[in-house]
């Protein structure tokens, strides 16, 4: 398991982790890293058991002073533990690492919750499994991870939380909870819908069309297989901006569908341009590797689908003086064999094409 180097902690005092799933035990096992004291809570003994184990704290016992307390339960009964939590421990700081923020804010000021100690906050990290087993030290490793502030309470009685994030290797982002809600609604919340929704279609299609499937279409429906309960609560609390994302997105597609509808009519064909030139633009604005927005180039090398041969792949392609800015594997139909699409800059494609091609690497395309 990769641990964050132990350096010295920038938070003061002992942490309480509540939820010892994934993201509890991901925060349990980095704050132990850096030698911090945690206390892990959980309704299941279970996770807490397996939590212990694998070293992200210890159970939680009557007497324990946390500095810092950290939700990480489901979005559906993240406000009522939140709620617990200041209730039960009024010198401690709360924070919740739920991926919607503002409904939980708003539940907690109509319950008249001490929110002058408590700031929602996100990490935008996770893997495709769940529960303590998926626990890693360096999950939140250069990863944003949002903090939703808010006038309730101070810079310096919140700032037990930046130090949380930062120990924990993570980049901290400051914004409202509904600057935070709007943000993931685009991001995260409508790409998941329309990855299940475009998933769903392979339901009933021919087994001849499921083969013929490639990298496009796994991008595509990558996100699909998350867990449906989880996404309902989570799309229930940040239905609003979903909504109105989803139906300018219903929008584009009708513009679309039309264009179709007689392709051969003036201006069709130039639409259907103009909406994938669209996709071109807005794909551009994502930022790429260390968050700098810029293009890479892609080649495509075949790789025998045998022990080692990625491997020596990466080894060569390192001792020609390439860096390799990203890496995507895709099997070939029908045969042994890989297709590593990778990513390097524009102006070493020439140069690591002739240089692979002479140590008997086969490019494709």
């Amino acid at each position: 398991m990769a641990l964050i180097p132990s350096t010295e902690s920038r938070l003061a005092g002992p942490v309480r982790v509540v939820g010892a799933g994934l993201l509890g035990t991901s925060v349990g096992l980095g704050l132990r890293a850096r030698g911090i004291d945690v206390f892990l809570a959980d309704a299941s003994p279970t996770n807490v058991s397996i939590a212990t184990d694998l070293g992200a704290g210890r159970p939680a016992a009557p007497g324990d002073a946390p500095q810092l307390i950290v939700v990480a339960v489901p979005p559906d009964v993240t406000a009522d533990v939140v709620a617990r939590e200041l209730a039960d421990y009024p010198d401690a700081i709360v924070t919740d690492v739920a991926s919607v923020k503002l409904q939980i804010l708003d539940t907690l000021i109509a319950r008249g919750a001490d929110v002058s100690r408590y700031i929602g906050s996100h990490p935008m990290a996770g893997r495709e499994r769940g529960g303590p087993l998926a626990g890693r030290a360096d999950l939140f490793v250069g990863r944003p991870w949002v903090v939703a502030g808010h006038d309730a309470i101070s810079y310096k009685r919140a700032s037990a939380i930046d130090d949380m994030i930062l120990d924990l290797g993570a980049t901290l982002v400051e914004m409202s909870a509904e600057e935070h809600d709007r943000g993931v609604a685009l991001i995260s919340h409508v790409p998941q819908v329309v990855s299940s929704l475009m998933a769903r279609r392979l339901i009933d299609a021919p087994s001849a069309s499921v083969n013929l499937a490639g990298q496009g279409l796994r991008d595509v429906t990558r996100v699909a297989a998350s867990d449906p309960e989880l996404w309902v609560q989570i799309l229930g609390a940040n239905s609003a901006p979903v909504r109105e994302i989803l139906t300018a997105y219903r929008e584009d597609l009708d513009r679309f569908i039309d264009a179709l509808d007689d392709v051969n009519a003036p201006g069709a064909r130039r639409r259907v341009a103009e909406e994938i030139a669209g996709g071109n633009t807005g794909v551009a604005r994502l930022p790429g590797k260390h968050g700098i927005d810029k293009r890479f180039a892609t080649m495509i090398v075949m790789v025998d689908d045998t022990p080692g041969q990625l491997a020596r792949l990466l080894h060569e392609i390192g001792e020609i003086g390439v860096n390799l800015e990203d890496l995507r594997l895709e099997h070939a139909q029908g045969v042994q064999v890989g297709l590593a699409e990778i990513s390097v800059v524009p102006e070493a494609v020439e140069r690591l094409t002739t240089e692979l091609v002479a140590r008997g690497w086969r490019i494709a395309g």
